[in-house]
């Protein structure tokens, strides 16, 4: 049922373990735990345990501590094989998280126990999506015919739900940027200047298309439908996307479209048994974090967070939060307070928690307003938290500036590596750099580097993951290793030359998901099938 495993680099560590078996049990029960999948992003998307949330390893320090607010919690970590789950376990310890248990033989273990897996990411918000659009009719349409209606002139207003940094990538031509969690806010103030004008909601596939368009469509609003297959299904119909797009301002809600949105709200609230936390019974929750899960999610926009949110709060827009929810919340059963400036984008979002099947869903009632009325302070800036060990780790490491990095690279040549993902090592780096996931490090750096005596010198994107893999390094052994500071960003800023592409890199790469219309064509084909596939059983039940 339940035993130890002795880690590596000699600790007398002993790390808790659980079956398949015993681990299906609790699943099926509810237990309150967390299933963090440790390997890398494309290896859960192959298949997975259903209910795993994934984490990869590299990004434990990152993560980890809003992923599963509580020390407390029970985790349980998995990996295909073990290996790395044992090593996850080592630092979910460090952290300070007393309650961490290995699967025993990984997900192959339990797929040869004949036990459940399935493929996809962010799996339970897109069932979810597709659910709605089954059992409440979300009305769609295709690209072509929105492509028809745009060429004759018919008016059409087009909403991208997206982030701001998806839609500026690409877009669909005259699309206008609105975030979900901003749509019911907003929506009033944006169509009164198109009475006539059809209202299409897409997204890059189908999730916050169909998330979109349901709150339009709830709120009353005529002539709405979402753009069937997003962005994806726009390429697959040969029609070219935008780019570069800045239609981002947002207006600002009128008393009318305020007056709107909270009445909206009020009516989600009832209906979907949103609770509210007035501001002494949001400090209680609060008071009770460490001791118990509880998610502190502010759902504005980032500028409006930067400018001043609660303390303890973290930022995840609110349709993000909906689009991504395995993403927010690992503990199943825990406490969950969304909060905006009022109540609107809290309480909708709320509604989409409780709709999903989240018990202890809350808003704040007024939201920052209301905490700052009551005379207490919000701080400002952004919500990054400084990853766990970095700082130490940037302390005690040999520290390189790109000149200095260069400089060696012309002597005693160093063994430079890039611990991110495939994608920014293909993006550009140092010449001469070999690929190795942090996520892989202990396990396949002796193949790369088997002279300890070797200099090493670790390099990333921006600087924040090197550090913490020349710690690493240097506890394997390695007697001389750096990191370069500033990571490729600053060596970039230097003027150094790049080198770009899987360079050296002799198998596929497992660790990034392509998403939208970045995937092959083949592969959009496969995902939005995949999408569609989730709602057929809905379409039973409902017939």
């Amino acid at each position: 049922m339940f035993g130890g495993r002795l880690t590596t680099n000699g600790k007398s560590h002993v790390p808790s373990s659980i079956i398949p078996d015993t681990l299906r049990y609790l699943l099926d029960r509810g237990s309150t735990l967390a299933l963090l999948d440790v390997r890398e992003h494309a290896e859960y998307n192959a298949a997975h345990i259903p209910g795993a949330g994934s984490l990869p390893r590299r990004l434990i320090e990152f993560r980890l501590m809003r992923l599963v607010p509580c020390p407390a919690a029970q985790i349980v970590a998995c990996d295909d094989d073990g290996n790395r789950a044992w090593l996850a376990a080592s630092t979910m310890e460090r952290m300070g998280y007393a309650r961490v248990a290995v699967l025993e033989g990984g997900v192959n273990a339990w797929a040869s126990r004949g036990l459940p897996t399935e493929w996809g990411m962010n799996v339970p918000s897109k069932d979810f999506g597709e659910r709605i659009e089954v059992q409440h009719h979300v009305p769609t349409i295709d690209a072509l015919e929105l492509h028809r209606r745009l060429q004759g002139g018919r008016p059409v207003v087009i909403l991208d739900t997206r982030t701001p940094e998806e839609y500026g990538r690409a877009c669909i031509p005259g699309g206008r940027n609105v975030p979900g969690g901003e749509l019911a806010l907003r929506i009033t103030d944006i169509v009164k200047h198109h009475p006539d004008a059809a209202v299409v909601v897409n997204c890059a596939g189908r999730t916050r298309s169909i998330i979109g368009a349901r709150i339009l469509q709830r709120m009353g609003l005529p002539n709405v439908a979402s753009l069937r297959n997003g962005t994806s299904g726009w390429v697959l119909a040969g029609l070219p996307l935008e780019k570069g797009a800045r239609r981002l301002d947002l207006p600002e809600p009128s008393p009318e479209g305020l007056a709107a949105a909270t009445a909206f709200a009020t009516h989600l609230a009832g209906e979907d048994g949103v609770r509210y936390l007035a501001v002494e019974a949001l400090q209680a929750t609060m008071a009770r974090a460490p001791d118990e899960c509880v998610y502190l999610v502010d759902v504005r926009t980032e500028q409006e967070y930067a400018a001043g949110h609660i303390p303890g709060f973290w930022w995840v827009p609110g349709g993000q939060a909906v689009q991504r929810a395995d993403d927010v919340v690992a503990v199943r059963n825990a406490t969950i307070v969304f909060c905006c400036d009022g109540t609107v984008r809290s309480t909708i979002t709320a509604s989409w928690y409780r709709q999903m099947g989240f018990s202890n869903v809350y808003a704040a009632i007024g939201g920052t307003t209301a905490w700052k009325t009551a005379g207490l302070p919000l701080e400002q800036g952004a919500s990054e938290p400084m990853p766990y060990g970095l700082r130490e780790a940037m302390r005690s490491a040999h520290m390189l500036s790109p000149r200095e990095l260069e400089a060696a690279l012309h002597g005693k040549r160093p063994a430079v590596i890039f611990v991110g993902t495939s994608r920014e090592f293909a993006g550009g780096h140092v010449p001469g750099a070999r690929w190795l996931s942090r996520g892989w490090l202990e396990l396949e750096i002796g193949s790369l580097a088997p002279d300890l005596s070797n200099p090493m010198v670790a390099t990333d994107s921006d600087g924040r993951s090197a550090p913490l893999a020349a710690a690493t390094l240097r506890d394997l052994g390695y007697a001389d290793v750096a990191f370069l500071q500033g990571g490729m960003a600053a060596w970039r800023g230097a003027g150094l030359p790049v080198e770009q592409g899987l360079t050296g890199v002799m198998t596929p790469p497992e660790d990034v998901v392509p998403a939208g219309p970045e995937r092959p064509s083949h592969d959009m084909i496969n995902y939005l099938r995949w999408e569609e596939a989730l709602g057929a059983k809905y379409k039973v039940r409902s017939q």
